[in-house]
């Protein structure tokens, strides 16, 4: 087998990870990009391993039952939906299947029976943030390279599937409700016609970054233009213009960010005009009202709000709350699962990494009246010992939301020493979930596992698991 050979009359017969899916060939597997379980399709040879093939599907001989048209016109070249050609139902099974398999293959863990997945209710437009990039000279679809004609123009986009320095740009995208789309393409326009300068990713020049627009289920919008320098003229043309244009933004602000990559979080940000946050909403648990969030340039809130109110609430029911117990939250963020959880709870300790979100988390707490709360910002490891357990007082309840890492080994070994009642393990990441129960089931018993869909038409899932002290 070599690169560039075409394979024929492949069987797909799965999906795996990062949008691929899986057929075999003599026994060796084929990671195929494209594809749908049922097809049988001819593949291009990409990359030759020892134990596998990597192909691009180039041809499809016999469609699959599972398949679906996909709605995007940019599906192929963005990475973002890639199991958009995949009908809803087949994506739910197989994103509950990867949270088995990681758990049973990886973990090695005894599972209860699997709680059936919880789709989300909205497969297009449940996003409430895109970070879109500018540059000077945007990606060419295949059909326009094979024109031959040299084509110079910026974007404003999304990058290219692990291409750091190509982006293509985006007409429409089904990501993000309105008016996503269209602020984007005003922003875009208003460069264009001011000749402004759009950054250059590979020679590092030019002035215009970053878009980031963020929404909310209240109707705000915020937007955040992130610039290499301070061109106020320019910063101001844009603002100016797009506010006017679009009164629901409520929160425009711009960053000067001279550095190499576009990360803001050590950077100042500049509220230009409106507030220097969006309010999100989310009911009570006890469905008594509603918990508010303010939600700033920097702070990190679940990009579905929806189906976030979806998670939490599972989390909360599995944590069997009765008024009594005293819980913590670790990876707490801006509070959010702190808060919403507080009002069935004695008290409420949520640690968190990020200072300026422990601030946040305090400020949410405040706004929501809540006072049977305490926030420590530090690094989890560290700030999570037997000390701080003395003072703060051990906890009956845990829940944990840890990012894609997973917790680290020495939280989990804490965690065994305070032999909390129940342990709630939220996790984007089934695999290092799976890695840290092997650890934790030392001395709990996994009770429950409740896979939560948050992002349709990707790999992705969120996964729920009650562990019970044994």
């Amino acid at each position: 087998m070599k690169k560039g050979e075409i394979l024929e009359n492949l069987s797909v017969s799965g999906l795996a990870a990062e949008g691929k899916s899986i057929a075999r060939l003599n026994g060796q597997v084929v990671f195929l990009t494209g594809g749908a379980p049922g097809d049988v399709v001819s593949a291009e040879i990409t990359k030759v391993k020892s134990s596998f093939l990597e192909a691009r599907v180039v041809a499809i001989t016999q469609l699959s039952n599972q398949r679906t048209t996909p709605f995007c016109e940019h599906f192929g070249t963005c990475g973002g939906c890639a199991w958009q050609h995949i009908t809803y139902a087949t994506q739910l099974y197989y994103k509950q299947q990867q949270v088995v398999d990681n758990l049973e293959r990886i973990g090695g863990l005894q599972l209860p029976s699997i709680d059936p997945i919880i789709g989300a209710p909205k497969i297009q437009h449940y996003r409430n943030r895109l970070d879109f990039t500018f540059t000077a000279t945007r990606w060419l679809t295949r059909e326009e390279m094979q024109t031959g004609e040299k084509v110079i123009e910026p974007g404003l986009g999304f990058h290219m599937p692990r291409q750091y320095d190509k982006v293509f740009d985006v007409k429409n995208c089904y990501l993000q409700a309105d008016p996503s789309n269209a602020i984007r393409l005003r922003v875009h326009q208003i460069a264009k016609e001011n000749s402004i300068p759009y950054f250059d990713l590979r020679r590092q020049v030019g002035f215009l970054r970053t878009l980031t627009i963020r929404t909310a289920s209240t109707g705000e919008v915020m937007i955040i233009l992130q610039v290499t320098y301070d061109q106020m003229d320019w910063i101001e043309k844009i603002l100016a213009d797009v506010t006017r244009a679009f009164p629901a933004i409520t929160s425009a602000n711009f960053i000067i960010n001279g550095k190499r990559n576009d990360s803001f979080a050590d950077l100042d940000v500049v509220c230009w005009k409106g507030n220097p946050y969006i309010t999100e909403h989310m009911q009570r648990p006890d469905g008594t009202g509603v918990l508010s969030f303010r939600v700033g340039p920097k702070s990190f809130y679940q990009t579905n709000s929806q189906q976030a109110e979806t998670l939490y609430r599972k989390a909360w029911e599995l944590a069997q709350l009765t008024g009594q117990e005293h819980v913590y939250d670790l990876y707490t963020g801006t509070g959010t699962i702190a808060c919403y959880v507080a009002g069935e709870a004695r008290s409420v300790v949520g640690l968190e990494y990020v200072a300026a979100a422990v601030e946040d988390a305090r400020a949410n707490a405040a706004l929501n009246g809540i006072g049977n709360t305490s926030f420590f910002a530090g690094d989890m490891k560290d700030l999570l010992s037997d000390s701080f357990i003395r003072d703060h007082g051990r906890p009956d309840v845990v829940i944990t939301d840890p990012p894609r890492a997973g917790m680290h080994e020495d939280v989990s070994g804490t965690l065994l020493k305070a032999a909390p009642n129940r342990i709630v393990y939220v996790s984007c990441n089934a695999a290092t979930q799976a890695r840290d129960l092997q650890l934790l089931t030392q001395q709990y018993e996994i009770k429950r596992v409740q896979p939560v869909d948050m992002f349709p038409q990707t790999m992705h899932v969120e996964n729920i698991v009650l562990l019970m002290k044994r």
